[in-house]
């Protein structure tokens, strides 16, 4: 009996082990699986980004035309509120100064977008990976057309010239202002993450939290304010586009749960409870 018992103590504990490691071995290879997919819907994205502007309909065309005046507004003003946000800046802290450095850098970016990414992954999470796709999708996207546009462009920054200064094709970095790549990083996570909220005062820190890159770099007179303000509009409609891109395909599972609601039905000589969903 004795034998018995520890043969059996053994064969659970054996179960215990052997579950264990087939729970590791489906864990990561639901992982690398998801891993995978994940790479291939950033591809998609981004390749949709960038072919979508040969399907534009009016509304685009119209959407593109706006900005192209609103950029071209805030350059009129650039050499007025250039001294404005100087102004501000000298009495700004530097704590946040610092804040709007380091999160629009592109190294500090990526391992917040990795760790986003990243829980969503190991946790399983759709909706999290979800995220982190359309912020590294995105930020890809975003990160090749302000690159791009910096050096075709070559406009000095405010600290190395007149607002109106440009040397097209310069790999001085004082002339690589349009548009800000700080604005562009930190609004483009700014707005994928505020998208997955309904909250209007979440919502609303979100952008405040993704509005301190762009004003910073207006404190320290490293950009223009249509530097700035072409950056985040370049963000909001790259956001979207492939936001749009990934919802009509139904890459992910990011609808909300339905919920049930109950009420008591009687009638005559019962009653009941409904549940309708």
């Amino acid at each position: 009996m004795k034998k018995i018992t520890i043969l059996f103590l053994l064969s659970l504990a054996s179960l215990n082990l052997f579950s264990q490691t087939d729970s590791t071995t489906t864990k990561t290879g639901r992982v690398w699986k998801h891993l995978k997919y994940d790479a291939g819907i950033t591809l998609k994205s981004v390749g949709h980004s960038f072919t979508q502007p040969l399907k534009w309909k009016s509304d685009d065309f119209i959407t593109a035309g706006g900005i192209l005046a609103g950029t071209t507004l805030l350059y009129l003003s650039d050499e007025q509120a250039n001294p404005v946000f100087i102004k501000q800046g000298s009495g700004a802290p530097e704590i946040v100064k610092d804040f709007g450095w380091y999160f629009g850098s592109p190294q500090n970016f990526f391992m917040v977008s990795t760790g986003i990414y990243g829980f969503g992954l190991l946790t399983d999470n759709e909706k999290v990976r979800h995220t982190g796709i359309l912020i590294f999708s995105s930020a890809i996207t975003t990160g090749l057309i302000q690159s791009i546009s910096k050096t075709v462009v070559g406009r000095a920054r405010p600290n190395s010239g007149d607002y109106n200064e440009f040397e097209p094709f310069s790999n001085k970095p004082g002339f690589h202002s349009f548009p800000s790549g700080h604005s562009v990083l930190s609004f483009t996570m700014a707005h994928a993450i505020a998208k997955q909220f309904d909250n209007f005062w979440v919502k609303a820190g979100i952008y405040a939290v993704g509005s301190i890159a762009p004003i910073s770099r207006l404190w320290e007179n490293a950009h223009w304010l249509s530097d700035v303000g072409l950056g985040m509009a370049i963000s909001v409609v790259v956001v979207d586009g492939i936001e749009n891109f990934m919802t009509k395909n139904n890459f992910y599972n990011t609808a909300k749960p339905k919920t049930m609601s109950w009420r008591i039905s009687a009638g005559a000589g019962t009653i009941g409870l409904t549940g309708t969903f």
